[in-house]
């Protein structure tokens, strides 16, 4: 085994534990169990530095920036998970969020293992993806040194765009090349090495927090709801109703009423409602407010008296 390999605490044989394949399926099962319980505790040793990069993700993406994650194998399918699910739960453009992944989209279906050696690779995909000084880079590496990721953070960083890595090991090799560094020591696997276990529970973890913390800055909930949402199938059409209900404390008939008024659009259906706006007043007051709708609210509120 390669040296540095050996001592990454994610290469380590679980000595905790009694082989697998000796234990009634029931133990094996609570076995597992008992390790993934360990995952949130390793995460919240890492939340201050997941509001570091939440703060400095969503400064640049006011500013236009797009955010990329950028990963091989599971961590790079994690990240292609969490990018597709944005535009229909916050309703931003499709580029805002985006995954590249070692091997192309591909690879989210088939491995293909080898492609994540390659340093070159990860910055040429990068740049054949159009990134900017002004754009968010997100590296995912359970390893820490995965030399893809590793490629595509230091093109980032001479852009200068900012630079962000998700890691399950502590003193990560890709610190080197990041703004702010998320490592979360989750420790030997059960199986040795299987990283979609514990490590891959992890950076899932810290990647919804991550998206949802920027979602959140960017004004694209209130009051816990998600007021942006895209109603794409009827389930949606019925959630986006009821977030009517709730924020503009209205009956289902009256939701229905006043998202069919905005357009279906939630945000202006409870500024139109709770302030008494036109359709047209209401599309200015959120667009002076940033999109954010309680700044909407309350200027509204400070206009009508």
């Amino acid at each position: 085994m390669n040296d540095k390999l050996s001592q990454l605490n994610t290469e380590q044989l679980n000595l905790a534990i009694p082989a697998l394949e000796s234990l009634e399926t029931l133990t094996m099962v609570e076995v597992i169990n008992r390790e993934d319980q360990g995952v949130a505790m390793a995460v919240q040793s890492a939340l201050a530095d997941v509001a570091k990069a939440i703060d400095l993700a969503s400064g640049a993406m006011a500013l236009g920036g797009r955010m990329f994650y950028v990963g091989a194998g599971t961590s790079g399918r994690l990240g292609f998970l969490d990018a597709v699910e944005c535009p229909p739960t916050f309703n931003v453009d499709p580029t805002s969020v985006q995954a590249v992944l070692a091997g192309g989209d591909d690879a989210f279906k088939w491995a293909r293992e080898g492609v994540e050696d390659s340093e070159a690779e990860g910055a040429e995909d990068l740049a054949r993806h159009g990134l900017r000084p002004e754009d968010v880079v997100v590296g995912l590496a359970a390893s820490g040194r995965t030399p893809y990721v590793m490629g595509a953070l230091g093109y980032a960083r001479h852009l200068g765009a900012i630079t962000i890595s998700i890691s399950c090991n502590p003193e990560p090799e890709v610190a080197l090349y990041s703004d702010v560094t998320i490592a979360v020591d989750t420790g030997p696997e059960v199986i040795l090495g299987s990283t979609r276990m514990k490590a891959g529970t992890a950076q899932k973890l810290v990647l919804n927090m991550l998206s949802t913390g920027i979602m959140v800055r960017l004004g694209k909930t209130y009051k816990n709801l998600m007021v942006d949402m895209r109603a794409t199938n009827k389930k949606l059409v019925e959630r986006v109703r009821r977030i009517v209900m709730v924020a503009a404390d209205v009956d289902y008939a009256e939701a229905t009423s006043r998202l069919n008024a905005a357009e279906g659009e939630a945000k202006i259906a409870i500024l139109m409602t709770r302030r008494s706006l036109s359709l047209d007043e209401a599309r200015d007051q959120l667009k002076t407010a940033g999109g954010h709708l309680d700044r909407a609210l309350s200027f509204a509120q400070e206009m009508n008296g």
